[in-house]
């Protein structure tokens, strides 16, 4: 018996290959899928706690990686390697690298010149890293953690609620987002940091 993963609105589908990557056999379903990798994402935020870290270090390469290993190793074997087949989403697999250093060196000028105010880095970032997409999948829960911990350690405010809702479910909430990064597509980043403030 395989993955049986039945895809919502906005998810990236994995390649049948990239399914052998599943460490825990005896998942077959995406709700046990879920279940698995919030456990992981639990432990991931556990660790981004208790580090005292810089803004250069956050938005570096090492740390992006570094993240979604600890957010999927338990579940994932290619949990923190850059995807290695083009998606339905994304830059171009070969070109990952260099467009994740030109956003890292754009978020670092905005915050040394104050060029949006806080909230709007953060978010400015969340939105081209998941355009991105770096990796095979969980590149949104990815995202969404990494622009908390910037407003944590970075900037020292509360970190975003994203709707209080579970955003992996096929509900109002992650509708209401899908919507907000369309519009953040189009370069109005108003909805989207609303969302991750209520």
């Amino acid at each position: 018996m395989g993955l049986d993963l039945d895809y919502k609105n906005g998810q990236t589908p994995l390649d049948e290959d990239e399914k052998e990557g599943l460490l825990l056999k005896s998942i077959t379903t995406l709700g046990e899928l879920n279940e698995f990798e919030q456990q992981n994402i639990e432990k991931a935020v556990q660790w981004l706690r208790s580090k005292k870290i810089r803004a250069e270090e956050i938005l570096s390469e090492k740390f992006v990686r570094e993240l979604h290993r600890r957010m999927y190793a338990g579940v994932w074997k290619w949990a923190g390697e850059f995807r290695r087949t083009d998606k339905n989403i994304g830059t171009g697999k070969h070109y990952i690298g260099t467009e994740l250093k030109q956003l890292f060196d754009d978020c670092l000028y905005w915050i040394e010149h104050h060029s949006f105010p806080v909230e709007e880095i953060t978010i400015r970032f969340k939105h081209r890293l998941v355009q991105i997409h770096c990796f095979v999948n969980g590149n949104g829960r990815h995202s969404r953690l990494m622009s908390d911990f910037m407003m944590e350690k970075i900037f020292n405010l509360p970190v975003f609620t994203w709707g209080a809702a579970n955003l992996v479910k096929h509900d109002n909430p992650r509708a209401a987002y899908l919507r907000a990064l369309k519009k953040a597509d189009a370069g109005d980043y108003t909805e989207l940091i609303a969302f991750a403030k209520s």
